[in-house]
């Protein structure tokens, strides 16, 4: 196996919903092009842009917002800081004049409606995930480039290898959990430790927990503005929005005007069970809403599982005293270091691995990370991980006409509730008498992932998608 240094960063990126691997994986891949083009010194002499998109970015592409992705990526827009209230404006106004300013630079001719073609029937080999940036120059020369988004917002250009990326070498180097407990035993250091240390090869400590707190704004932000924006989501099923009206509900008229003083409110309330149950499905919610409206969400790993994590994590800052940035720091940083291993060992594309790959595994990050900051052992943390995922095994990606709306929302609580139960299960158990360990689980959740038909891989061409009574020319 191949040497992979992976940082939280990388687990976690600030971008634009409602898809890591339709949107942001496809946009990245944009700006990838245009990069080259500037580095070979053609950005101004290009004539025109074609884009082709195969396999799963040409069949639910569309749901997914990737023509909107590729527009803005050519552009040279960044998805960490565009203002996504001007989406829809400048995709009006591009197609309206028929033109493009190329990394921002240099205007062509372009017309989305006939420049973007979605190859619904062909797909690449080595990822169902690949898109084709064709630019043509003068004298009929022409430059093609291929790249893969291979989940979470992770990019591959065709013919690059990890040889052709700049590596770090890790104190701590992690391909699998067993590696990790290694570690752990032999430094009696914490999952979160481990990780700070490792993290610590590419920038200093405080640089570290800066972005790490950063990630966790952006988190709750996207939470807050969930839980208080009503109506129903874009893209034809008329979904309506349901965590502001659960937030009004549950916190009975309570004043509040920001963010604290709302989770203030929430303690106020007490910690009932069905009362916590209902915050815990709120907070994801409100966050996949805000995703599904081409809203800015933090992968976790992904963007159609990218209400768990904050769902979990804001539990554990409302419900079990978390609320500081120390705990929250090692929640975040534990939570990487699980993906990682899935994302090693497995994959965390649902057009590779299904909605196990998804929901699956940030469950999996979920629950590890709450049973660290729970006083857990590493040991207890791993059972946590593998417990999660091991009842998420399996798991279809099955969007209705190709939207990450139904049933990928409410996934999202699924997956919260999941880990949370999983961590109560592992703190209540002693790991030495565990029957599977994290990286069996891993491992069949890969070949689950082989074994299982591609059109429950995110294609809007089985299970949910094909069963619910919904015309896709309704979208």
């Amino acid at each position: 196996m191949s040497y992979e240094p992976i940082s939280v960063f990388d687990m976690f990126k600030i971008g634009v919903g409602p898809s890591s691997s339709h949107t942001l994986g496809p946009w990245r891949a944009a700006q990838r092009f245009v990069q080259s083009l500037e580095e070979k010194n053609l950005l101004t002499k290009v004539l025109s842009v074609r884009v082709l998109l195969y396999g799963s970015l040409a069949k639910t592409g569309k749901g997914h917002g990737t023509d909107v992705a590729v527009q803005l990526g050519l552009c040279g827009d960044d998805p960490v800081t565009f203002d996504v209230t001007s989406i829809n404006s400048k995709i009006n106004d591009m197609a309206a004049m028929k033109t493009m300013v190329l990394g921002g630079k240099h205007e062509i001719d372009f017309n989305a409606a006939e420049d973007i073609d979605f190859l619904i029937s062909e797909s690449l080999p080595f990822h169902p995930n690949a898109v084709t940036f064709l630019a043509s120059f003068a004298d009929d020369f022409a430059i093609a480039e291929t790249y893969y988004s291979i989940g979470g917002g992770f990019v591959i250009k065709e013919g690059e290898t990890a040889k052709d990326k700049q590596q770090v070498q890790l104190p701590f180097p992690i391909e699998s959990a067993d590696d990790l407990l290694h570690w752990c035993m032999k430094t009696g250091l914490s999952v979160s430790e481990i990780v700070m240390e490792n993290e610590n090869a590419w920038r200093s400590e405080d640089e570290t927990k800066h972005g790490v707190l950063n990630i966790w704004r952006v988190m709750h932000e996207c939470m807050f503005m969930g839980c208080h924006a009503e109506g129903y989501l874009p893209g034809g099923l008329n979904v309506k929005r349901r965590a502001a009206g659960l937030n009004k509900k549950l916190l009975l008229n309570k004043d509040y005007n920001d963010f604290h003083s709302w989770i203030e409110a929430i303690r106020s309330g007490g910690s009932d069970f069905k009362y916590t149950l209902d915050w815990v499905s709120c907070f994801a919610l409100a966050v996949n809403e805000e995703n599904a409206s081409f809203g800015r969400v933090v992968t976790a790993p992904t963007n159609g599982a990218a209400g768990v994590i904050p769902a979990v994590l804001m539990y554990y800052v409302c419900f079990c005293d978390g609320n500081a940035d120390e705990k929250i720091s090692r929640f975040l940083l534990t939570a990487s270091e699980i993906g990682s291993i899935f994302k090693k060992g497995s994959t965390i594309s649902a057009a590779m691995g299904g909605c196990q790959a998804e929901i699956g595994v940030s469950s999996a990050m979920a629950a590890a990370a709450l049973t660290e900051c729970s006083g857990g052992t590493q040991k207890q943390v791993l059972m946590a991980a593998e417990i999660a995922m091991e009842h998420h095994l399996g798991l279809t990606c099955d969007p209705v006409a190709g939207l990450v709306q139904v049933p990928c929302i409410e996934r999202n609580t699924m997956g919260a509730i999941k880990a949370i139960t999983a961590s109560q299960l592992a703190l209540q158990s002693t790991p030495d008498f565990a029957k599977v360990s994290l990286d069996g689980v891993v491992k069949t959740m890969w070949e689950t992932a082989v074994d299982m038909n591609h059109k429950y891989k995110e294609t809007a061409e089985g299970g949910l998608a094909v069963n619910v009574p919904i015309s896709l020319s309704e979208c």
